[in-house]
Order: C-alpha cells, then structure tokens, then sequence
C-alpha cells in the first residue's frame, strides 16, 4: 500500500525534473545566443564602421556610413597618417612611458598587496582602505603639477610615469590583494623554515602565482595609460609626444579636419599594439585558469 502510494510520486517528479532540465537547457542555448547577438552588435557595428571608414576617400568618408568604399585605400590612408601624423615618434613616446609605468605600478602594487593581505590589523585595514580610495577619487591635477615643477620633473617621461603609478596603483592594488588572501600561507611558512628571505618568498612563490591577476591588472591600466589624453595634456604640456596626445593635438590643429578617413586609420594604428598585449594576456589568464594545459 505505501509502495503503491509513492511510486506514483516519484515517477511525477523524476518525470518533471527532467522537463525542467531540458528547459533549463533550451534556456541557455538561447541565452547564449542573445549574448553572441548583443555582442556582435556592440563590438561588431563599431569595429566595421571604423575598418570601412579608414578605408575610404576623404570625399566618401566625410559622412561616416556603414557602406563599402568604392575603391579601398587603407594602406594610403596609413601611409599618410604616418608621415603627416608622426607616428613613429608618438609611438616610442608613448612606449616609453607606457611600459615603465605599467611594470612599476604591477610590482609595487602586487609587493604592498602581499603586506596588505598577509597583515589582518586594523591599522593595515586601514591602509588598505587608503590604498584603494584612487579608485573613486581623482588626483589633484593643479597639485600634481604644480609639485612636478618644484622637483622638477614637470614636462618629462619620468614625471608622467610617476603620475600614472600613483595613480593605478589603487587599482593593481585592490585586484591583487583579494587574490593573495586566496593562497595558503602555509606554502610562505614552509619556505620561511627552509630560511627564505621575504624576498626570495615573494618572488619565487608569490608572484608566479599572481600570472591571471597581474594580465587581467596589465590589460586594465595599459588600456588606461596609452589612450589617456588629460594627464597627458596637462602635465606634459606639448613637451612630448605620445600617440593620443599627438592625435588630439593635430586633430584639434585642423590637419585632419574632416578627414575622417584619416582620424580612423590612426585609431586602427594606434589600436594595434594595444590588440597584441591584449592577445598575450588573455593567453596568460587561460593558461593560469587551466592550470598550464594552453600553451
């Protein structure tokens, strides 16, 4: 009687768990196919307007339309932004203040994560609180400058990496040190009785295992640091040139003045670099996600 009673119960539920399952399963598939929609839109429609643009003449592109160019001229429209835009020059700027700066503000900022993660005092706390506080407030830029003239610095690639350190190392900071409470100190300890320095431990334990956080920090503040205009603007005052800068500065002069042709195929340059670090990180962050099996 009791067998007769539930059989029928369960037979009910296993029968709607499983209708719940394939719709659970219908549900992602079209889940996954409205993200790939919404996607293609979002990154698609802007990507395609910039290639077809570049690639057309002054007189198709001056309004910019999603339409084919009736000859393509994309590698005249390059040569050009190079020559007239100086490109070369803004790019070694830009590579030599971009690439200290983002080096820097990873090693000090995973170096004071490691203190901040492994030191759970209130006073640490907050430390911390401060350290991450560059996330919501702006620097001073009137102070900034005015503190880089006094040491001198004001104008130059050192003062500018100075500036963009300070101010994504909130950033570095407050991805890192999540990441870091996450491993055992148990691996710091065994080290210590090997007698390991807190140097050796941090760079021979700790920071190999920050590879997904540090590419995820890297691709953040890199994208930050080489299309930035305002510090740029500000504290380098036209004493150097930098891609964004020396985009903004001919722009701005008139040179490409309706030439949207131009202005896009410099976009596409400029963007290139930016492609290639992007690429390597990612590659770094599924390695690291997968445990090495990508290589």
């Amino acid at each position: 009687m009791t067998s007769a009673t539930y059989t029928p119960d369960t037979a009910t539920q296993a029968q709607s768990s499983t209708i719940v399952n394939k719709r659970s399963k219908t549900g992602t598939i079209v889940h996954a196919v409205l993200v790939v929609l919404v996607m293609l839109v979002l990154l698609g429609v802007p990507f395609w307007l910039l290639i077809v643009t570049a690639g057309k003449s002054q007189a198709e592109a001056i309004r910019p339309t999603m339409s084919l160019p009736s000859h393509w001229q994309l590698l005249q429209n390059f040569s050009t932004v190079i020559t007239d835009g100086k490109m070369v020059k803004a790019f070694f700027g830009s590579v030599i203040v971009t690439v200290p700066s983002v080096f820097l503000a990873l090693l000090l900022g995973s170096m004071a994560s490691w203190v901040l993660a492994r030191r759970a005092t209130k006073p640490m706390t907050v430390v911390y609180a401060l350290s991450i506080s560059g996330l919501v407030l702006p620097p001073a830029v009137v102070t900034v400058m005015m503190l880089l003239k006094i040491i001198g610095l004001s104008g130059t690639a050192l003062g500018m990496i100075g500036v963009y350190v300070g101010i994504y190392l909130s950033t570095v900071i407050f991805f890192v040190t999540g990441f870091i409470r996450t491993i055992p100190t148990s691996l710091e300890e065994a080290a210590r009785m090997d007698g390991a320095s807190p140097m050796r431990i941090f760079f021979t334990i700790i920071l190999p295992l920050l590879g997904p956080t540090l590419a995820t920090a890297t691709i953040l503040v890199t994208l930050y640091i080489w299309n930035d205009v305002f510090y740029s603007l500000f504290i380098l005052s036209g004493k150097m040139d930098l891609l964004p800068l020396n985009l903004y500065n001919i722009a701005s002069a008139g040179l490409y003045l309706n030439n949207w042709h131009l202005i896009f195929a410099y976009i596409i340059l400029m963007s290139l670099p930016l492609l290639i670090i992007f690429a390597l990180a990612q590659r770094k962050i599924i390695s690291g996600i997968t445990g090495g099996a990508v290589k």
